[in-house]
């Protein structure tokens, strides 16, 4: 059907049914996507506690992380064979049960299955919650669920830290996880009233079972290579290099025995379409620029300014005022729309706002993190809708779901990426600083005199003087590299702005 989304698969809900999905799918997606990140922050605190080094907590985050990036591409055929509905309500209802298991949880390694778990069922919830709300809105609208889904996607890893701030911060660790049992079970009352008799047609799909080992071997070791490769010094290490290579091997193995097999487990034939593939791109290259800075900016808060992981959450917290005010406006008018040019324009307000933050210093004042994080929310705001209209413009009612989890996994794997990408690229680039600067404390430079002696001179003695210079370096040497992260980020969100015309226009489509 050109220039716009195809007819639903039924007649659109409207009225207080329309108003009660669009509360609880998005609200599905807000608690699965905080659960990727809400933890994060939370780390030290539940190892600690467990008796576990930070190492064997930082599984907390890649068992989580692996077992999602393997069921969210297989989404579509796992809902064919069950039915939208139906998978729907039972990854809801078992995501809400293995949280309540991980809260519950009294070593770390039972808190790692539960966490495998709680990955596992949770994959189909966000290209599901997408699906749905598509083809249950009228088709005129079906852009305003785009935007109301994107809305959550954008804020919401914003939002995990500050939440798993506040709770390691005040209360039990395990009420990061006991969080979403009231919230799941919110989701399933509501959507399961008004889903009645909305079922897609089920259909008995053969995949062979060499695809699934393929993808879960290929994914897999992907997600576990960039989860781990910064505790274990990249490929320095033996456990890397292996990862690296299984991953490596199982993808181009898993493409070649999929392309043409009549029971491909991924329906590559989605990539035949230009705007999907461009928007793939454009969500995975976007997203690792994005949630790299996300995952940085209060790293660099907490370990060089001081803040608690709250107050570090909360400077962040700007980003989420504007999506929340202009996406439902975005998708109400975007019919009338180019979205090329918005998200052109998303793509210069966050290179501008990346650019804003390269001149952070030591002495820095809180208005230099909330003005860039607030005018960045206009950025977020022309990124993801367009983004995803782009990718999901002209697609068969019944391709949605399988699209979807094909556009999440690659979303959800590049965001790992750009975050594994900065945090190693900031820690290298402070080493190559602080060496550079440390060469300039010596004996033969007068400032670096001048310096010790004002020092000694306050009641400093020699040693502790120079001790606090050091750690003057450092903190200089981290901001200097995020500095030049900032800077590299606001190029590569210009540059992007060209794949961005690669797509056809709506009219085209």
């Amino acid at each position: 059907m050109s220039g716009a989304f195809r007819a639903p698969l039924w007649e659109p809900l409207s009225g207080a049914s329309l108003i009660i999905l669009t509360i609880a799918l998005p609200l599905a997606t807000f608690m699965q996507v905080v659960d990727t990140t809400i933890a994060n922050v939370a780390i030290q605190t539940i190892s600690g506690n467990l008796g576990a080094s930070y190492s064997q907590g930082s599984w907390i985050i890649t068992s989580y992380s692996v077992a999602n990036a393997i069921i969210l591409p297989i989404s579509g055929r796992l809902a064919q064979r069950f039915g939208e509905k139906r998978l729907f309500l039972w990854s809801t209802g078992l995501f809400s049960l293995t949280s309540m298991a991980c809260g519950l949880a009294q070593d770390m390694t039972t808190l790692v299955v539960f966490r495998i778990l709680q990955g596992a069922v949770g994959g189909p919830m966000i290209p599901l919650a997408q699906s749905l709300l598509m083809n249950n809105y009228p088709r005129e609208k079906q852009v305003m669920a785009l935007a109301l889904w994107s809305m959550t996607i954008s804020v919401a890893p914003v939002f995990g830290p500050i939440m798993g701030g506040y709770i390691s911060d005040n209360y039990h660790w395990s009420w990061i996880f006991f969080i979403n049992v009231p919230i799941g079970f919110i989701v399933l009352f509501l959507a399961s009233g008004v889903l009645v008799g909305r079922e897609t047609k089920i259909s008995r799909p053969h995949w062979s079972g060499i695809s699934f080992g393929l993808l879960a071997l290929g994914v897999g070791a992907l997600q576990m290579t960039l989860d781990r490769g910064k505790d274990l010094d990249w490929f320095n290490s033996p456990t890397i290099r292996v990862m690296g290579v299984l991953a490596a091997v199982g993808l181009a193995l898993l493409l070649v025995w999929e392309k043409d097999n009549p029971k491909a487990l991924i329906d590559l034939s989605l990539f035949k379409n230009r705007n999907f593939s461009v928007g793939v791109s454009l969500i995975s290259l976007g997203m690792a620029l994005y949630l790299g800075t996300v995952i940085l900016i209060p790293l660099l808060l907490q370990t060089r300014y001081g803040y608690t992981a709250t107050w570090a959450g909360l400077a962040t917290a700007p980003i989420g005022v504007i999506p929340v005010l202009l996406m439902p406006i975005l998708g109400r008018y975007s019919k009338h729309i180019d979205m090329r040019y918005i998200i052109t324009l998303g793509f210069a307000v966050i290179a501008l706002t990346m650019s804003l933050r390269t001149g952070f210093s030591p002495g820095m004042d809180l208005k230099y993190v909330l003005i860039p994080q607030f005018v960045q929310g206009l950025g977020l705001t022309c990124f993801f809708v367009p983004i995803t209209s782009i990718a999901f413009i002209g697609l068969e009612p019944t391709k949605i779901a399988a699209a979807s989890g094909i556009y999440n996994c690659f979303r959800t794997l590049f965001s790992a990426i750009g975050a594994s990408i900065f945090t190693t690229l900031w820690e290298r680039r402070e080493a190559y600083h602080h060496n550079r600067l440390s060469g300039l404390i010596d004996n033969l430079n007068p400032l670096a005199t001048e310096g010790l002696e004002k020092l000694t001179n306050l009641g400093l003695t020699e040693e502790q003087a120079t001790a606090y210079l050091e750690r003057q370096i450092t903190n200089q040497g981290y901001i200097i590299a995020a500095n030049e992260i900032f800077q590299v980020c606001s190029y590569s969100f210009m540059a992007l702005i060209i794949l961005v015309w690669v797509a056809r226009p709506k009219k085209t489509v």
